[in-house]
């Protein structure tokens, strides 16, 4: 099996063809069947069930998916520590979710670490809880941020400090809840305050799943949303947002994940200077 096989084998899955993966591939039909055969005969089982409308995974493909994302990622990411230039000793690849990026929190964080630690690469994603814990259970990210995080043997779940959430629209005049109301998915905690606090409340016409989605209907709309204070202010500065009166907050708790024992002390360097953030931005 080699990571050319993996890679067509995700792309037949995400296409649901043979044909569109080759086109996807820049390569010949012939040589995504050929590929996909050796990866079938090497794991001794079928993949994928063919027939006229295209290619779809089956059951043993199914289970191979997890593995096969799981394979390319650790593949890419290992060609680009061995890759580095000789000035760097290590690497480090930090996960969060967008909202954590927004508004200079992790920028800022990133930036300092580049100061503190300039012998140190370092990898910048964004990702959904699920996605940022399986990658820390996988071993292949080192540090990551959220709002919900799980808890799993051998990583680290600390709390970090509390967003504040408000309520802002485009224009504080208008009743609330006006028609284009988004709701955002900011994770169980905040639904169940959300529902507590407007219990007759109807399920509004828009959700959005991030809080950069919700801002770009809203703005582009009109409507209002619940956003974390740092993402609001700056909206509010330039005029583009204003706080819903009489409207409540919530708070949103943020936590830092990791492993137990961390294999590096650039892992540890990067949190200590996670925790010097997280401190000043509470003070502030």
């Amino acid at each position: 099996m080699d990571i050319d096989q993996v890679r067509t084998f995700l792309a037949v899955a995400a296409n649901g063809s043979f044909i569109e993966a080759a086109s996807r591939l820049y390569i010949t039909q012939s040589t995504v069947s050929a590929r996909i055969q050796n990866l079938e005969t090497y794991l001794h089982t079928r993949l994928f069930v063919r027939n006229r409308s295209g290619a779809t995974l089956t059951s043993a493909g199914k289970r191979f998916m997890r593995h096969a994302k799981t394979l390319l990622l650790t593949m890419e990411q290992a060609r680009h520590d061995v890759g580095l230039p000789g000035r760097y000793r290590a690497s480090l690849t930090i996960g969060a979710r967008i909202a954590l990026w927004d508004a200079g929190f992790l920028p800022e964080w990133v930036g300092i670490m580049r100061t503190q630690l300039p012998d140190v690469s370092i990898r910048s994603e964004i990702g959904f809880e699920e996605d940022l814990m399986r990658r820390l259970i996988e071993g292949t990210m080192d540090i990551g941020l959220m709002y919900t995080p799980q808890h799993s043997p051998g990583l680290q779940v600390e709390y970090l400090f509390d967003e504040t959430v408000i309520l802002v629209g485009t224009n504080p005049n208008t009743s609330w809840p006006d028609e284009n109301y988004v709701y955002v998915d900011w994770g169980p905690r905040f639904y169940a305050e959300h529902s507590n606090h407007f219990p007759e409340l109807e399920r509004p016409a828009l959700l959005a799943n991030i809080g950069w989605l919700a801002v770009q209907l809203v703005l582009k709309n009109g409507g209002s949303c619940f956003l974390p204070q740092r993402m609001a202010e700056p909206l509010v500065a330039k005029g583009k947002l204003f706080p819903i009166p009489n409207s409540p907050s919530f708070r949103l708790p943020t936590y830092a994940i990791y492993p137990t024992n961390m294999a590096t002390g650039e892992c540890q360097q990067a949190l200590t200077l996670l925790r010097e953030l997280a401190t000043e931005t509470i003070a502030h």
